[in-house]
């Protein structure tokens, strides 16, 4: 077993913030942070990153405590970043208490990051039910026979509940929509973190203006 001193070496001498990254120009950024991020979004695509979809949803339970785990983004519009949750998911019971809600994307590739931090609002029923009906099938049927976080018997248990739901779900394909929400988080600020092997680290955060649309940008500190 390594002890706790080789560990803390290995940590240590793990390789980090590895160049040459891409060219960064802050000053040429869109006026708003959604179409800032998807210019990054693109690039991170055209350098193929693994996933860069992928986003770690930060929210709070009744305790106070943060808790976190990583979703897809399904869209970017004027109304925020967009990712879909069951009602009745520990994430879902704690939007419905406290709306405040953090996405962080990270693509190491680039030394890119990317943090959100706004209010998540459920969207109407009827553009949830078209995201439920737009998941493959296989999907739609775990999230259906899923209770999703409680404590799990054993995995047969998971597969014969799983396989009752799939029949049933030829009757009804849209079986468990009432239960699928699509979220939009609307920023208050968003930054972007360009990482530098010196660890002068270049960021840049849009925060709302004085009138509450136009958005202003300002250079942080690394």
């Amino acid at each position: 077993m390594m002890s706790n001193n080789s560990f803390k070496d290995q940590l240590r001498n793990t390789p980090v913030l590895q160049g040459p990254f891409p060219d960064l120009d802050f000053d040429a950024f869109p006026d708003t942070p959604h179409d800032a991020f998807k210019l990054w979004f693109h690039n991170a695509v055209a350098a193929g990153v693994r996933e860069p979809h992928a986003m770690t949803l930060s929210t709070v339970d009744a305790d106070g405590a943060p808790d976190a785990r990583v979703l897809i983004l399904k869209h970017v519009d004027s109304r925020g970043w967009h990712f879909a949750i069951k009602a009745d998911s520990p994430k879902g019971i704690q939007l419905s208490c406290n709306q405040h809600a953090a996405l962080t994307f990270y693509w190491p590739q680039l030394a890119r990051q990317i943090r959100v931090r706004g209010r998540a609002t459920a969207l109407p029923a009827d553009e949830s039910a078209q995201d439920y009906q737009a998941r493959p099938l296989a999907a739609r049927v775990t999230a259906a026979a899923s209770q999703q976080s409680r404590p799990l018997a054993n995995r047969e248990v998971l597969g014969h509940r799983r396989a009752q739901t799939a029949a049933a779900m030829m009757d009804d394909p849209l079986l468990g929509v009432e239960a699928w929400r699509v979220y939009a988080v609307t920023p208050r600020v968003v930054e972007f973190w360009q990482g530098d092997a010196s660890r002068l680290h270049h960021r840049l955060e849009y925060v709302h203006g004085e009138d509450g649309n136009a958005w202003q940008k300002r250079l942080l500190w690394p």
